[in-house]
């Protein structure tokens, strides 16, 4: 299987390039606009560097991993669209021209657009969210599932905006599609690097009848958990709070609380890692 590989930053190298480079059945082909980034990632990792997309798109690559900046992804994804790719595995947040800090309405029309244009042209389409691939994720949703926990009911969350879009995901993976939405913004703005944002609280109704709550902000310190997150069911509730904290699980048919724990001789990075392996194999 033929893997180009669009975007050699520093997310590449780390993240995907490793897990892909130790596949048997895998030849990676790159291309990033500037070479130098993409001879060094041959160089590591072997492959074969493009100058450009065309001449890279000439091989036929059976996948595509579009791993720019949010900034030049829309640019790159309508290149992509003229050659009709068969699958292309995108980062996040798919448009955002002014910076993933600042995502307006105007990149959700774009992004929107770019995707009936790869739709059209029968691509498969898929999109990284690691953390529900982390253990603590992996272990609670095990256990609503293979308890005597029923449906779910409701969810409520908190995150930093860096985890935003994973917390939206994790969502999705433990309760499903989210077909309504209604959000309110506060009157404090935080900052956050070089931007700043409001607080945002959003109420969330699923497709299965479900309901929750969404709350970011930028005033959740980066040296404390980043998120919380809780699943309330029939018959008990999980919580779990940022990706290397403890998870609770409430079991209301045998009246007991319990907590699971992470070994402590890893941080969170080294199961951010670990993440990355799981998901990128799993697809």
């Amino acid at each position: 299987m033929k893997a180009l590989v669009i975007g050699t930053g520093s997310v590449a190298r780390a993240n995907y390039l490793p897990v892909l480079a130790a596949q048997e059945d895998i030849q990676l082909l790159y291309y990033n606009r500037t070479r130098s980034r993409a001879s060094e990632c041959s160089r590591l990792f072997g492959g074969t560097v493009y100058d450009s997309i065309e001449a890279a798109m000439e091989h036929t690559p059976d996948l595509i991993f579009v791993l720019t900046s949010e900034t030049a992804r829309a640019e790159i994804l309508r290149k992509m669209c003229r050659h009709k790719p068969q699958r292309l595995f995108l980062e996040k947040p798919l448009v955002a021209e002014a910076g993933q800090d600042h995502v307006s309405e105007d990149d959700f029309f774009i992004a929107r657009e770019l995707m009936t244009e790869v739709s059209a042209a029968n691509c498969e389409t898929a999109m990284i969210f690691n953390y529900r691939f982390f253990e603590q994720s992996q272990r609670a949703h095990r256990i609503i599932r293979t308890r005597s926990f029923g449906a779910v009911l409701n969810v409520t969350a908190s995150t930093n905006y860096a985890c935003w879009s994973h917390v939206i995901d994790l969502m999705h993976f433990f309760v499903g599609p989210i077909e309504q939405v209604s959000a309110s913004a506060g009157r404090h703005i935080h900052s956050h690097g070089p931007g700043a944002a409001a607080d945002i609280v959003a109420a969330l109704g699923f497709e299965n009848g479900a309901c929750g709550t969404l709350l970011g902000s930028w005033s959740l310190d980066f040296g404390f958990p980043l998120f919380d997150f809780s699943v309330n069911c029939e018959g008990g509730r999980v919580h779990m709070s940022g990706l290397d904290g403890e998870l609770e699980v409430f079991d209301y048919g045998n009246g007991c609380r319990e907590t699971y724990s992470i070994t402590h001789n890893s941080s969170r990075w080294d199961w951010y890692k670990a993440s990355f392996e799981k998901s990128i194999t799993a697809y």
